[in-house]
């Protein structure tokens, strides 16, 4: 006699048949979920902060504890509710933000128009490779810490705690520097009311949607990015009219300014300066892999988000810029090169206040402070969910991997909510020191761990090849594979190596050991967590060899062969469309 199939289902009603313990297929329904009464109101709520229990969810107690986190969150009531419009629109405009709108001043100033569409060019193209990469681990792979987890699976352990720290660590410490950002922008109506009373309602703001949960995040995410791509194309428009000579104070602009005062302002050094800043205004590109774990369908959203970064990058980045070089000169001595973040120092703003235009230039203020709320509401998610999968893998204290009945890591959101009291400090007037410092702590965050992502797509190959295994078991595969990788990584590895020249020898100064380590802090600091987690685990291997790696724990599609025969299903269907549907799909 076969034995009966188990089959854990949510409700009663899902059961198949009019039995409640046998369905019409021979299965057994295990009544788990309905051996209590509905909660309603304020209980429902102080329930919902309970922990999720795995036992619950009738979960194997032989599974280990990464295992047990991934699937209670994923199946937690607001767990795996982002939809593919959210991650595409986080994927197309999460990271727009202070490094765009108010970044590009000071790159504008020490590279000039040309050496800033060069260097955001080149870490543009980085970033996408990266972003494929990324797409292809996520994909396969949608685990709960995504790819900070991916370090220790196939680098080593001692780097995927490095790397995990050094994540949380940068968006610990974005979270007050971008809520200080925000209340700066309120200077630009009101230069007289204390910025720390703007700090607490951005604060309340912040935190307070974090406590909503994935969903939360996510459709503030939505709403943000979308008046930010809005807000954008709209200065594309604008710009190309102004640039032709079609604003109120008419004269066509062209390219004047690219002779006078000229496309380079430092020459290649001056191009090297403005890698790093190109680099922060891109941080945050890698969020839509971190949420494929809390995706409802990453095989198909996270794909399509990976694929619009190429749009972000050429519509948002390149063609903006580009227009911003057109109408500011380098030289104007309001992009304040060396001064404070100001908003109205943003060379979005300075174009539309020099083509005369009454209004517009407060309109996009309001769009540099949403975009700044923006990337605090992100810092909150990433930093959180970062410290879960610590939490989970012994690599950070076992109360911040809770996560509640509604799919929330409280204490990681409560960690970074009380991080972010630091904002507080701007009422102080050394506050622009302790902030310069905390970020020196994580400035070279972003590039080690987009290097480390691309290693982590070249150790998953290998270990594929190794292990007699192809990438026909890959739901999606990176559009610029293993040399795409290769790119990610070489140009991390040339940034830092800039960064570091810079940093020793910087622009129009002498070598100075407090601005040396102002700018390359980051760096000592992931080599004593590594030298650190060495000596702790007593742990001397380099790398996980190949054939040693584990490709299958953690996947969502567990039968390989109808996976295999799905993919090629979807293959022949596409080969099989007109023209312009295959171009679509390549690129959206």
């Amino acid at each position: 006699m076969p034995e009966k199939e188990l089959e854990y289902l949510r409700t009663k009603e899902a059961a198949i048949g009019d039995d409640s313990s046998i369905d019409k297929n021979g299965g057994v329904y295990i009544d788990t979920f309905d051996q209590k009464p509905e909660l309603k109101g304020f209980a429902k709520i102080i329930d919902g902060f309970k922990r999720a229990d795995a036992g619950e969810l009738g979960l194997d107690p032989n599974l280990s504890d990464i295992q047990k986190i991934a699937i209670m969150t994923a199946n937690s009531p607001l767990s795996r509710s982002l939809k593919s419009r959210h991650l595409q629109m986080i994927a197309i405009g999460g990271a727009i933000g202070t490094g765009l709108f108010i970044g590009s001043g000071s790159t504008l100033g020490t590279g000039g128009p040309a050496g800033v569409i060069i260097a955001y060019a080149i870490i543009g193209t980085m970033i996408y490779c990266t972003v494929q990469s990324l797409g292809e681990l996520a994909v396969t792979f949608p685990v709960s810490g995504a790819f900070i987890t991916y370090n220790s699976r196939f680098i080593d352990p001692s780097w995927g705690f490095t790397m995990a720290w050094n994540y949380a660590m940068g968006w610990l410490i974005v979270l007050p520097l971008e809520l200080v950002a925000a209340a700066i922008t309120i200077k630009y109506w009101d230069a007289t009311t204390n910025s720390a009373a703007f700090v607490i309602i951005f604060y309340v703001i912040i935190c307070s949607i974090n406590l909503f949960g994935v969903r939360g995040y996510g459709e503030a995410e939505f709403i943000f990015s979308l008046v930010k791509v809005l807000a954008i194309l709209g200065y594309i428009i604008l710009g190309i009219v102004l640039v032709a000579g079609g604003g109120p104070k008419g004269g066509y602009i062209g390219g004047k300014y690219f002779k006078n005062p000229g496309a380079f302002a430092n020459g290649f050094k001056g191009v090297c300066s403005v890698f790093v800043t190109a680099a922060f205004a891109f941080g945050g590109t890698e969020l839509c892999g971190l949420a494929a774990a809390e995706t409802d369908n990453p095989r198909k959203a996270v794909p399509k988000a990976t694929k619009q970064v190429f749009w972000r990058i050429a519509l948002f980045y390149i063609i903006s810029l580009t227009l911003v070089g057109l109408l500011v000169p380098y030289n104007d001595p309001r992009l304040l090169v060396n001064g404070p973040v100001d908003a109205a120092a943003s060379p979005f703003v300075l174009s539309i206040v020099d083509a005369g235009i009454s209004g517009l230039p407060s309109v996009m203020n309001v769009v540099i402070m949403i975009s700044v709320l923006s990337v605090g509401n992100s810092s909150v998610y990433a930093s959180s969910r970062t410290l879960a999968a610590l939490a989970v893998s012994g690599q950070a204290p076992k109360i911040l991997g809770y996560i509640d009945k509604e799919g929330r890591p409280i204490f990681g959101i409560l960690l970074q909510c009380t991080f972010g009291l630091l904002c507080f400090i701007t009422a102080s007037n050394d506050s622009g020191t302790v902030f310069d410092w905390l970020l020196a702590l994580s400035g070279l965050s972003s590039l080690f761990t987009w290097g480390s992502i691309n290693m982590c797509l070249l150790r998953f190959r290998r270990a594929l090849y190794v292990q007699g295994r192809t990438t026909d078991e890959v739901a999606f595969v990176s559009q610029v594979g293993v040399y795409g990788a290769i790119y990610g990584v070489t140009i991390n590895v040339v940034v830092l190596i800039a960064q570091f020249w810079i940093a020793l020898f910087p622009l129009g100064g002498s070598p100075n050991v407090s601005d040396f380590f102002m700018a390359y802090l980051g760096f000592p600091v992931v080599i004593v967590f590594y030298v650190f987690h060495k000596l702790w685990k007593r742990q001397w291997r380099i790398f996980i060899r190949a054939k040693d790696i584990d490709i299958d724990t953690g996947r969502r599609e567990l039968d390989l062969d109808i996976l295999r025969q799905e993919i090629a299903e979807e293959k022949a269907y596409i080969a099989s469309r007109p023209f312009y549907f295959r171009v679509w799909n390549f690129w959206c």
